[in-house]
């Protein structure tokens, strides 16, 4: 059986990587932040001390990190994964990034003999604890199906996209999706709420027409009930958002939705709601009806 090393074991990263481990894989992590691991440790995890050490002892490396600029750091850095990487290893980064730095990560790779695959995932913290992630992925055929095993351990499907850089495309066109539905949700239960419709009964109706739709599936309770613990962050959304539109931008793609959805979750961000869950965009609308969504006063 594969050996694998996980480094990033935030919000998504500790779930995936129990599920290796409760799947049989032997898993070596690191995490930038100390403590972390602690959970994995009990499922028998081997905490190393550097993204190289890691890279040194597995044959499949995971890398769930929250930025571009963290990555960077993770790869290049002093004791990073390219420091220690195996000739014929694969390298998977499961985050979002912009689709130029994962051409960077594969063209480094492929000099050392290693294989990169840009696989950033679909669901939040419950799939990634549940192993129901669904992979997109960017980079060589063959070696997908490789390491099939290691990601059907994690997620419940696998869609190649493309060549090296195409999963970090998918995903931003993804996400970009999911920020507009999340904005549109709190908007149309806005208008219902000021209008004096009890939320349950509005989230009701739309799950029952054609605005059904997975964020009103997820982060409608959420908005019912003022719940915010992080499925996935706000700030992360933005970050994806902005990501979204530098490369929209660059494809000369117009953009409206994902500019206007991207000032609501900068709005978000700026009444000191990133660290919470993205439905928390919600209360810039319950701060300008002055109500809750839920149709309380």
């Amino acid at each position: 059986m594969k050996k694998i090393g996980f480094i990033g074991l935030g919000v998504m990263g500790l779930g995936m990587a129990a599920n290796l481990l409760r799947k049989g894989f032997e898993v070596a992590v690191y995490n930038r932040t100390p403590g972390k691991a602690d959970a994995l440790l009990a499922l028998g995890a081997a905490e190393l001390e550097s993204p190289a050490a890691v890279a040194r002892a597995a044959d499949v490396v995971i890398t769930m990190i929250s930025n571009d600029a963290s990555i960077r750091e993770v790869y290049w850095g002093e004791n990073g994964v390219f420091a220690g990487a195996r000739s014929g290893s694969t390298l998977i980064d499961s985050s979002t990034i912009s689709p130029t730095l994962a051409k960077e990560l594969a063209s480094a790779s492929e000099a050392l003999g290693a294989v990169f695959l840009d696989a950033p995932v679909t669901g939040s913290k419950p799939a990634a604890e549940g192993g129901t992630l669904v992979f997109m992925v960017g980079g060589n055929k063959d070696r997908i199906i490789e390491v099939e095993d290691v990601l059907l351990a994690m997620g419940r499907k696998i869609i190649p996209m493309g060549q090296n850089g195409s999963g970090s495309i998918a995903k931003l066109a993804h996400n970009t999706i999911v920020g507009i539905n999340v904005v549109a949700l709190s908007e149309g239960m806005a208008i219902a709420a000021s209008g004096g419709i009890d939320g349950s009964a509005f989230l009701e109706l739309v799950q029952s027409g054609g605005a059904a739709s997975k964020a009103a599936e997820m982060k409608g309770p959420k908005l019912l009930e003022g719940d915010f613990d992080v499925q996935f962050s706000l700030e992360l959304m933005l970050k994806d958002l902005r990501l979204s539109s530098v490369l929209s931008d660059s494809l000369n793609v117009p953009t409206p939705l994902l500019e206007a959805s991207k000032s609501l979750f900068q709005i978000g961000d700026s009444m000191g709601l990133g660290a919470l869950d993205m439905s928390s965009v919600g209360q810039a609308y319950e701060q300008w009806i002055g109500r809750k969504l839920s149709g309380k006063a």
